[in-house]
């Protein structure tokens, strides 16, 4: 490898240092942006070390929380502030704010970086936000108290999930219209498409499921059921999702089960079955894909998993009710 290459300008460093890294062979240094739900605040963990570095006062209930392309900024749903704040991922000043609707909670970002999705659960709809703009040019209708929502990569769709009416909601990204809808289980929450854009996957917290389904038909493929040894049935109850790029495995957070699940991506099958901290909500990859960061929010903590053993490395206290994380190299 080219020497040259490998030295990355530190300015540039938040768009290709992850995949330069891998290309050297070096370990990839990352920040994690924690969401505090009931403290009003974001903390901010050094994933190489498992160390918080410091914790900053936000927008009232945050939780959901996306990267900006640019790595500059971050996007948190301050749910009792009824807004999108726009935070600089550097100082953590909140530096304007996005038209969400009431209470958000969810989001979603295209693969361009232009539009933001948001489910607004009060309203069965879904808000779509002009970054640049800094106005929403569209409320969508879709299903009874909206959740989970996930641009596909390829940015044909985007699915918006409902809990009330146990459906996934496909709506052309184009159009930004429903075109068509799934039913899956009870109650879902999160979904996430795989990298390919070939496949979708939801959460179902009441039946303690993940649904697949084929993008190209949006039926089902299979539903995968979670039984996890010496846990009572009623706390598996899967919200967040991840699936690595390769498809080789899929992560579910499995909620008061304090368990994540290892799943086998091709073979839709656990796998196995990681013991994490309590009420585990969320999940992030770091760059380099070697760990994963759980987001625990009864025991105010992340737990760091390492993806070459799937083994659990540390805990690191972060402040009460983490939520949601995202991660910038």
């Amino acid at each position: 490898m080219n020497r040259k290459l490998c030295a990355v300008p530190r300015n540039n460093r938040h768009l290709i240092g992850a995949v330069l890294a891998l290309a050297c062979g070096a370990a990839v240094a990352d920040t994690v942006y924690v969401t505090l739900e009931k403290d009003d605040a974001i903390a901010v963990v050094d994933g190489a070390t498992g160390t918080r570095i410091k914790t900053a006062k936000i927008g009232k209930r945050p939780r959901g929380i996306l990267l900006a392309k640019d790595g500059k900024s971050l996007y948190i749903a301050a749910s009792d502030s009824d807004a999108i704040q726009v935070v600089d991922a550097d100082t953590l000043k909140v530096a304007g704010t996005l038209p969400s609707g009431e209470d958000p909670e969810t989001f979603a970002m295209d693969p361009y970086g232009k539009f933001l999705y948001v489910s607004n659960e009060d309203d069965n709809r879904v808000t779509v936000i002009d970054i640049a703009a800094r106005k929403a040019v569209k409320t969508i209708p879709v299903g009874v108290e909206p959740e989970g929502i996930a641009v596909s990569p390829d940015g044909r769709w985007v699915v918006s999930t409902s809990e009330t009416t146990n459906m996934a909601h496909w709506i052309d990204r184009a159009k930004l219209e429903v075109v068509d809808n799934t039913l899956v289980d009870p109650r879902p929450r999160a979904a996430a498409f795989t990298a390919d854009s070939r496949q979708l996957w939801v959460s179902s917290e009441i039946a303690g499921t993940v649904t697949v389904i084929d993008t190209e038909t949006r039926q089902p493929v299979k539903t995968i059921p979670f039984k996890v040894p010496g846990v009572t049935q009623e706390k598996v109850q899967p919200v967040g999702i991840r699936i690595d790029p390769e498809r080789r495995y899929a992560y579910v957070a499995l909620g008061p089960a304090n368990r994540v699940a290892v799943l086998d991506a091709q073979r839709l099958e656990v796998k196995d079955y990681l013991l994490v901290g309590q009420r585990v909500w969320n999940l992030e990859f770091s760059p380099d894909f070697k760990r994963l960061y759980t987001t625990n929010g009864l025991s105010n903590d992340i737990s760091v998993v390492d993806l070459e053993s799937h083994k659990v490395t540390k805990s690191v206290a972060v402040g009460n009710y983490p939520w949601g994380a995202a991660v910038r190299p």
